[in-house]
This record gives C-alpha cells, structure tokens and sequence, in this order.
C-alpha cells in the first residue's frame, strides 16, 4: 500500500483561517546509528494531522468560533498515541506499517497502544478484545511485522496486568486458565515486539492506585518486563505526575530488590513496601486496609522502607517506565463526600480535569523514559453513572456521557481551558509574526 504524503501538523485551511498558523516542516534529526531498544531524550514524538482535535478545529472554524478553533488547533498541535484495538492480522499489519513510514518521513517516533487482548477490560466500558489467545498472537505479531525495522514506542495492553482475569469477578476464571492465558499472550507481545531492531516496548502496570507495590512488580515479572524496556503507569488516569513517578520508582527498585538485590530477597517481591503501607497497619496490598494511597503524605513510611532495605541500587540495573499525562494537570477527581452513596467511578470522565504536561522524553526525571499523552486527549471513558441504580445519565454533566472511546469535543475544551501549566502550541507549530 502506498503510503500518503504527510500534510501539515494543523490542517492547511484551519492554519489560513487563524490568521495564518505557519507549520514549518519537522527539522530533519541529525543522522546517527539506530538507538536500539532505548529512548533517546532528544526523541520527538509523531503528531497526527488528522487527529480529532485537528478536524475538531475545523469545525469550529467553519462555526466562526476562533476561541474554540484556537483551542483545538493547540491540542492538536502535540503527539498523542495511536491505539490499534482490533482489525485481522493483515489489517493491523498494512495500518502499522503506513503509520511509522508517516512517522519517518517526518524524523518523529510514533507511540502505539496495542489493545486487544481477550478479555478485555473485563468485558465493562471498554471490552472487546481477540476472541482466543491464538487470535492475540496473530494480531500481535502481525502489529510487529508492521512495524518491523521503524522506530516506535509501544505502550503494551493498558490494565491487562493490573485487572487479569482472575480479578474480574470470583467466576471469571474459577480455574486460572485465563490469566494463565493473558500472561503466556503478555510475554508473546514482548517477544513479537522485541524482535525489532527500533521498538520501545512498555508493559502497561496500572496506577498508583490500583495495585500494590509488591502485587504490581510480580505481575510485570510473571508477564516477562525484564525482556521489555519497561512499565507504564497511568494510562486513561488522572493522577498526578509526581505521585505517579513515586510509586514507578518503587516498583522498580521492588523489581530490582525482588531480582538482582540480596539473595535472601530472591522471588519476594511480596516484602516490598506498598502506597497502602504503615508499620502500624498491615501491608496487604488492599486499599483502605492501612493507609489511605489518596494521601501521599503518608508515603514517607514507604521511602523509609526503600531507603532501609533496597538503599540505592546501580542505576543501570533499574527497569524505567513512562507516564501518561495527558489528563493529570488537576490531579485525581474527589466528588464531595456524602454525595454518592456507591463508588462514584472517580476514574470515569470526572469533571473539572485537565491536560497535565506535554509529552516529551527530556523528563528530567531518574527512570523516568517519557511523560506521554496516551489516552486520547478529549475521548469519553463510557457511559459513566456513578453507581446509581438503574441509572444511565451521568449526574455530572446531566447527559448520557458517549460511548468508551468516542469523541467528546466539551470534554476536550475542558481539558484544555483547565490544563496545567497552560496550553500553548507545540514546539513545531507557532504563529506567523
């Protein structure tokens, strides 16, 4: 298939409306040998000219609404992740494939999201999924022939590790073939994908608050992390960057104390300290049974724990991870208390969020690899009811909120009015002086 001619990061008629937005071309990346299996900090990520938040900018437009039009050509003017959920094997393959030549063409890395494993989300807001492990395989390794010798930064399977199988509800997998099954799918993904020569694979870990310290590092040794590159944290969240950070550099000195650290430790990555642990509580792993994880303050408990039995390990022997920041400007959502008498889905479109910071590789953060904006940018998290019953509006925005994945273009301007720090256009897109 022959590959489009790459067009402009904003659309051409939205760049003429707007008083002339001038997109000069991507600056040709100065030829050096193929990094391999890292991430380089100069890494410039691609930027899809045909994004929601592009042909959003110029609907606005066409409605003579500049604010919302400027809005949206600001968003659309940073790199996002592109998610591959489904198609056959040879579908995946020609998509892959057109994807990172578009990105070579222009010296940037795409960043893919492979989300298709069976069983997807537990078959809730966003399910789907292979229908059989073997079907996964296929999918999986025609996604990597796809990208065969190209650069790309893969985000493997969001939450397939921290919400497997055996978690979704005690009858899901009464004999543990299941998870058994998503692991063994887990580590093909990485083998398929290791293979070539330009991929950056992450194995997604959930968030801070969601798995414990300990429960997360098994899980990502169980699915074969040490052969990936490494964790990602955070995907479709909102929880803060810092925090997120936190908790990815404990699970990675647990990775190291549970594997390279003293042999007493071999295989224990149960002893970790976790975001729910006190040494006046229990350290199970279960939220609400020590302290509160919505509190880091008081995860000192944990760092002194780290500082005592895993000190400083060699930097060079520390799995890195990245976070997607692409909604945590405001942190996580607290509904006032009392106003839900279930779980009010914090997770779930919650109001008042915003863009957090911009996707780059130069964190300036230890392990640290990217801070990148996953989840799409303005894409509804499902039809959210706060756990009313028999409900079907979301009683925070007085609608039914659109389907898992759908575009949300209110939602988009509020990420954006409320980003933090501000919005502005990104490092190849400026105004005409």
């Amino acid at each position: 298939m022959r590959p489009r001619i790459p067009r402009p990061l904003v659309p051409v008629a939205l760049a003429a409306l707007l008083t002339g937005l001038a997109v000069p071309g991507q600056a040709q990346a100065q030829d050096r040998p193929a990094t391999g299996h890292t991430l380089p900090a100069d890494t410039r990520f691609y930027v899809d000219p045909d994004s929601d938040a592009a042909k959003q900018a110029v609907r606005y437009m066409l409605e003579h609404d500049l604010a919302g039009a400027t809005a949206m050509a600001k968003l659309a003017s940073w790199p996002e992740a592109d998610w591959f959920t489904g198609g056959t094997p040879a579908e995946v393959e020609v998509r892959a494939r057109t994807l990172v030549r578009h990105a070579a063409r222009t010296s940037t890395v795409p960043v893919i999201v492979a989300y298709n494993v069976p069983l997807r989300d537990c078959s809730q807001y966003s399910s789907g999924g292979a229908q059989s492990d073997a079907e996964y395989r296929a999918w999986i390794s025609a996604l990597a022939r796809g990208i065969g010798k190209n650069k790309a930064v893969i985000v493997l399977e969001p939450d397939a590790l921290a919400n497997l199988p055996s978690d979704c509800s005690p009858d899901t997998d009464p004999t543990g073939a299941l998870t058994a099954g998503r692991i063994a799918d887990l580590r093909h993904g990485i083998d398929a994908l290791e293979q070539q020569p330009n991929t950056v694979v992450y194995l997604d870990a959930g968030n801070s608050h969601w798995q414990s310290v300990g429960n997360a590092a098994k899980r990502l040794l169980d699915a074969g992390v040490e052969q990936a590159q490494g964790f990602s944290l955070n995907v479709s969240n909102f929880f803060a960057t810092g925090p997120s950070d936190r908790y990815g550099t404990w699970v990675s000195n647990c990775l190291w104390f549970a594997t390279k650290g003293p042999e007493y430790a071999r295989g224990h990555t149960d002893w970790c300290a976790s975001q729910y642990y006190s040494p006046a509580a229990p350290n199970d792993g279960q939220p609400g049974n020590s302290v509160n994880a919505d509190d880091p303050g008081t995860w000192h408990w944990t760092d002194q724990w780290f500082q005592q039995n895993v000190g400083t390990p060699p930097t060079n022997e520390l799995t890195h991870f990245v976070v997607d920041t692409g909604r945590n400007g405001q942190g996580a959502w607290t509904p006032p208390p009392g106003k839900y008498a279930g779980d009010p889905q914090t997770w779930c479109n919650p109001p008042g969020r915003g863009i957090g910071d911009r996707p780059t590789a130069a964190t300036g953060t230890p392990l640290v690899d990217a801070y990148l904006w996953i989840k799409t940018v303005g894409q509804s998290d499902g039809e959210c009811n706060r756990n009313i019953p028999g409900g079907t509006v979301d009683p925070e925005y007085g609608i039914v909120d659109p389907a898992a994945g759908a575009w949300w273009p209110e939602q988009a301007m509020t990420l954006v009015r409320n980003a933090n720090p501000p919005l502005t256009f990104g490092p190849f897109a400026r105004p005409r002086g």
